[in-house]
């Protein structure tokens, strides 16, 4: 068996490619290609249909997040590796697997893996953390490499530090264990593409930083005898305008809130339409079927917005059916979706100018913003972390509520072939479609 290395380089595309020496000249000897992206275009469908095979309706991931119609509430970046329905990748070899920060990575069949989770004492405050299989593995990787830094994950922060230490991290397993089958997940192209949008100046220290990166962590790898594949999930389009349909069917009556302390909570079960929104895609469920063709026309007609997918279609009668819209919007190129369902920012949740992902009902890359507005953000977050070291209660609440600030967005599956995910390594030229890249990987494997 082929000891193999699969590394997940976020919104990396032919065009992207140009802009990295290292990586670019690694590649030259390699095959290297671009296929048409999963559908969905985004982080969770994609990793699933790489590591399943299987067409999304089979393995269920419709989106980053989707509406649990039996408990009504919206569910975004759950981990449980249960959700994906399938056999895995590493489930037909005969060799140990590494999954490091590819998603839904909790509870899996990986030998070993380690993905983001931090803790939640009951009193209500929270603590960056991450979990780990075997579990007694979460302290010494720790121990070795110090904690991960979890506000360059994601939010404002975000930034290079957290692919360095997943990067580390894969040589740290591959130190100890070394894995047959290694998976590795660099996100680090996803924040800047989407606050400043591709080809702009100011991505270009960040092509070098994920450059170096990546290219280091080939070099340990290769230089232990492993193989290395590098893909990616989605290139990133620009963009330049932001589509509210929750918006548009609150004018319409459609739209149920809650009033919570004088702010406006999104009421799913009670609404009769609603769209749960992800990046370029809008999940768009109907609970009162006498208004589902007046739905369509609605969406259709709204400025921003290319095309609609019915439900039954995409998924078929599977797992992907159940959690699925109705129907799926599809933005125009250069547009995206919001999840804003209030009318006034006064009356938005306290949690929308907060990092939480949870919450919210859709994807929010205003959260890599800190609100222009507020004068001494970093003092107010100092504020905020003094106030919690001493065991109080607080909101950090420095995120903008303008949609018009986010540059880059993904989620739709024709695109440009610039834009179109890549494979690079010995045997890509079979790489067709998202799910052909699951053969690819065991076929490495087994050479």
């Amino acid at each position: 068996m082929n000891r193999v290395a699969v590394l997940n380089v976020v919104g990396l595309t032919k065009a992207v490619l140009k802009h990295m020496p290292r990586l670019q000249k690694w590649s030259e000897s390699r095959e290297v290609v671009s296929f048409k992206p999963a559908f969905p275009a985004v982080t969770c469908t994609a990793q699933s249909s790489y590591l399943t095979g299987k067409p999304v309706g089979e393995h269920g991931i419709v989106g980053n997040g989707w509406y649990d119609r039996e408990e009504a509430q919206v569910k975004f970046w759950k981990q449980s590796n249960h959700l994906v329905k399938g056999g895995k990748v590493w489930e037909g070899l005969e060799q140990s697997c590494a999954k490091m920060f590819w998603w839904y990575n909790m509870y899996s069949s990986a030998d070993f893996s380690a993905t983001p989770r931090p803790l939640y004492p009951a009193d209500g405050r929270k603590f960056f953390d991450i979990h780990t299989e075997p579990m007694g593995m979460r302290e010494e990787i720790k121990g070795d490499l110090g904690p991960f830094p979890f506000p360059s994950f994601w939010g404002p922060n975000a930034g290079i530090p957290s692919s360095k230490w997943i990067a580390e991290s894969a040589k740290w397993i591959e130190r100890k264990e070394r894995p047959g089958l290694s998976l590795v997940y660099l996100p680090h192209l996803d924040y800047g593409l989407q606050k400043f949008g591709p080809d702009t100046p100011e991505m270009d220290a960040e092509y070098s930083a994920i450059d170096e990166v990546t290219c280091d962590l080939i070099d340990e790898l290769e230089g232990n005898g492993v193989e290395v594949l590098a893909l990616s999930e989605y290139g990133i389009s620009k963009v330049s305008k932001a589509i509210h349909l929750n918006r548009i069917f609150r004018e319409k009556g459609w739209i149920q809130v809650k009033d919570e302390i004088g702010l406006e909570t999104l009421d799913c079960g009670g609404c009769q339409a609603f769209v749960v929104a992800d990046h370029q895609v809008a999940h768009v469920y109907v609970n009162d079927e006498s208004i589902a063709e007046e739905v369509r026309k609605v969406v259709l007609e709204a400025d921003g917005v290319e095309e609609i997918r019915e439900g039954a279609e995409l998924w078929g009668n599977g797992v992907g059916r159940e959690r699925g819209g109705d129907f799926v919007a599809v933005s125009e190129s250069e547009a995206w979706f919001t999840y804003y369902y209030w009318m006034d920012d006064a009356k938005a949740p306290d949690f929308a100018r907060c990092i939480d992902i949870h919450r919210k009902p859709g994807y929010d890359p205003v959260e890599l913003f800190l609100d222009p507005e507020i004068k001494f953000p970093m003092l107010k977050i100092a504020g905020f972390l003094a106030k919690k070291k001493l065991g109080f209660r607080g909101l950090m609440d420095v995120i903008p509520l303008n949609a018009d600030l986010v540059k880059g967005s993904h989620g739709r599956d024709t695109v440009e072939e610039e834009e179109q995910p890549v494979a690079i390594g010995p045997g890509a030229e079979n790489v067709d479609s998202a799910e052909r890249v699951f053969g690819w990987i065991q076929g490495r494997c087994r050479s």
